[in-house]
């Protein structure tokens, strides 16, 4: 038997796309055609990130307060997760899925999606996506009519993974209108 629906938001004027929560916080953000909504589901309130054109913006809860902008994801952007450890993933029009530190906002990964045999390439866009319970793995549906399952690298540590901190300073400190 189907669930009870505990409540209805209706405060979008198109067809809600996606939905985007932080495992650690208590709010939630949908996403449709004409806007970002930010909804609260408990009193205690921290952040969140939406996704925009050519980056994602990550905002305080409480009053909407614009915190910063996570640059180098430059397409657009359909869906986020955010698992426990922090570590938040963008998904592209284009394929790509670049990994986040969330706290931070430093990029340390970024992976484009192969489309299955007998695609175009042009259906390589990422339109939803979730970490499991977990935390480890990764699931995206894809324009290719795919869903595909994304597994850590076990054998990742700092010496074949380094973190170049100059180059993304340097980034960070570039002048950008927004």
């Amino acid at each position: 038997a189907a669930g009870k629906c505990m409540a209805t938001l209706t405060n979008h004027k198109k067809a809600v796309r996606c939905l985007c929560a932080n495992p650690k916080e208590f709010s939630f953000v949908s996403g449709a055609a004409d806007n970002l909504k930010k909804w609260q589901a408990n009193p205690k309130e921290f952040s969140f990130v939406s996704g925009a054109a050519d980056n994602l913006k990550k905002w305080q809860t409480r009053d909407g307060k614009f915190l910063r902008n996570l640059s180098g994801h430059d397409t657009i952007i359909n869906a986020c997760a955010v698992n426990e450890d922090g570590v938040l993933c963008s998904g592209g029009d284009n394929g790509s899925l670049h990994f986040w530190d969330y706290e931070t906002g430093y990029g340390f990964q970024q992976v484009d999606t192969i489309v299955q045999p007998g695609s175009l390439d042009a259906e390589a866009g990422i339109y939803a996506m979730a970490f499991d319970h977990t935390g480890s793995r990764l699931v995206t549906c894809e324009a290719d009519k795919t869903v595909k399952i994304w597994s850590e690298d076990s054998g990742a540590d700092e010496d074949s993974h380094p973190i170049d901190m100059k180059a993304w300073t340097k980034q960070c400190r570039l002048y950008k209108r927004y």
